[in-house]
């Protein structure tokens, strides 16, 4: 909890200078569109804040040497699918599919993650966004598309991050699938290297896989001249742990390469969707009967 109320803050400063910088500029459409983001960030703030408050309130009324009622040996209760979809999403901090907030749940999160579940994911938080708009401290909604502000097909986003980081272009695909290979490279070395689960090494080696030189060369084994022996055999088709090194090494060189261009895509879609969007439609994206004017409007 208390990593969100730190990135919630970050924001709520973040917001407060450019709406100074705005101010100066005289810029008052965009100063209207920051103060209600701010606003949003300030109630998800509050929100959360009083949450974590009455965890630890009610922390604090235990008796101490009361026994946890749960042990290592117990099962974990599992998160809503919200917050499972949270988790991951924090952990990658780009847009991502259900499919591969499914796969990312399995390699790091305990329980299993259907896709399935997340088909009116989006939906339901949007219902509940226009019930009551602010009064949960984040929501899950969709990316929305650099030219058109409409939302982006399958693409999940935490309400909390900044509106560029939840845009797409042409160029965010490479770029977020750069970026989540150095944020999963970087949850595998948090881990020991022994206690790395088979889903995690089997995600690293994808991606190590479609990421030019991320992979050390290494000679093909030659199974064909051994002894035919199952637990052999199975041992070489598990996947070793990729270097973490060098796959940042290489993901690296590579997201140099398409980072400007996809950030100048992004906030040059940020500005306008602030100018054109409401508050809602900042969030869930505009509808698609209006999405041909938003797109031809300077």
């Amino acid at each position: 909890m208390h990593e969100h109320l730190d990135a919630l803050e970050q924001r709520m400063q973040q917001l407060q200078q450019a709406m100074r910088s705005a101010q100066l500029a005289r810029d008052n459409n965009q100063v209207k569109q920051l103060r209600g983001e701010l606003r949003r960030t300030q109630q998800a703030w509050d929100a959360l804040f009083e949450q974590t408050e009455n965890e630890e309130d009610g922390e604090n009324t235990d008796s101490p040497d009361r026994t946890p009622r749960a042990t290592p040996a117990e099962p974990q209760v599992l998160l809503p699918a919200r917050e499972q979809v949270h988790q991951v999403l924090t952990l990658l901090e780009v847009p991502a599919a259900p499919k591969l907030i499914s796969t990312v749940h399995e390699a790091f999160f305990a329980g299993t993650l259907a896709p399935s579940r997340l088909t009116s994911l989006r939906r339901d938080e949007e219902r509940s966004y226009r019930s009551a708009p602010g009064a949960r401290p984040y929501y899950l909604c969709p990316a929305l598309t650099s030219d058109l502000l409409s939302p982006a097909r399958g693409l999940l986003t935490v309400s909390t991050w900044p509106l560029q980081d939840r845009i797409v272009g042409p160029l965010s695909a490479r770029v977020h699938f750069l970026t989540s290979a150095l944020n999963i490279a970087d949850a595998a070395e948090r881990l020991a290297p022994d206690a790395l689960p088979l889903p995690a090494r089997q995600l690293l080696s994808r991606y190590a896989q479609n990421i030019p030189g991320a992979q050390t060369a290494t000679p093909e084994p030659v199974l064909a001249t051994l002894p035919t022996n199952k637990a052999l055999l199975a041992r070489a088709a598990q996947p070793a742990t990729p270097d973490l090194a060098l796959l940042r090494r290489a993901a690296r060189d590579e997201l140099a390469l398409h980072a400007h261009g996809d950030t100048t895509t992004r906030t040059q879609a940020a500005a306008r969707a602030r100018s054109q969007l409401d508050d809602t439609a900042l969030l869930f994206g505009g509808s698609f009967q209006s999405a041909r004017r938003l797109r031809s409007a300077p």
